[in-house]
C-alpha cells in the first residue's frame, strides 16, 4: 500500500513538473500570433452584432422576414458595401435575472479602420433602432481587428 501511494505521488510530481514546463510554450505559441499566411490583405475592423428575437414583455418573436427587413432599411444603407448574417441560438442574462433562449442572429460588418468613427455612430444607431422597434433590452455587439482580403 505504501509502495502503491509513492508511486502514485511520483507520477502525479512528474505530470506536474511536465505542465509546467509545457506551458510556457503553450503560451508562448498563443502569443506569437497567427503564421506568416495570415499577413494577407488589408487592416479591418470586424464589428458582430447579436441580435435576440424573444420579446422581454412576451410578444411573439420576431420573425426572419421583420429581421430581413430591419436589415434592408437600417443597416444596408449604411453599410451598402456588404454583412454577413448568420442564424443561430442563444442564450443571456436578462435584466431580472432569468436566463432566455431564444433564435439569434449575428450580423457581421467589416468596414477600414479609417471609417471606424463614422461607422461606430452608424452601428449605435443600428443597436438603439432594433431595441426601441423589437422592444429589445440590449443588442450585444463584439468588434475586433481583422486581416481582410477580397
Amino acid at each position: 500500500m505504501n509502495v502503491q501511494l509513492t508511486r502514485t505521488r511520483v507520477a502525479l510530481s512528474v505530470a506536474g513538473l511536465l505542465l509546467a514546463v509545457g506551458a510556457p510554450t503553450a503560451y508562448a505559441t498563443l502569443e506569437a500570433g497567427p503564421g506568416p499566411a495570415s499577413a494577407r490583405g488589408e487592416p479591418y475592423v470586424e464589428t458582430r452584432l447579436l441580435f435576440g428575437t424573444a420579446r422581454p414583455d412576451g410578444g411573439p418573436a420576431v420573425t426572419d422576414e421583420q429581421f430581413m427587413a430591419f436589415v434592408d432599411e437600417e443597416v444596408t444603407p449604411d453599410f451598402p458595401d456588404g454583412l454577413t448574417i448568420q442564424a443561430g441560438r442563444g442564450q443571456w442574462r436578462d435584466a431580472s435575472g432569468a436566463i432566455e433562449k431564444e433564435r439569434s442572429y449575428e450580423l457581421i460588418l467589416l468596414y477600414p479602420p479609417a471609417r471606424a468613427g463614422a461607422s461606430d455612430r452608424r452601428i449605435e444607431g443600428i443597436r438603439r433602432a432594433y431595441e426601441k422597434a423589437f422592444g429589445q433590452e440590449a443588442v450585444g455587439r463584439v468588434d475586433d481587428g481583422a486581416r481582410v482580403d477580397f
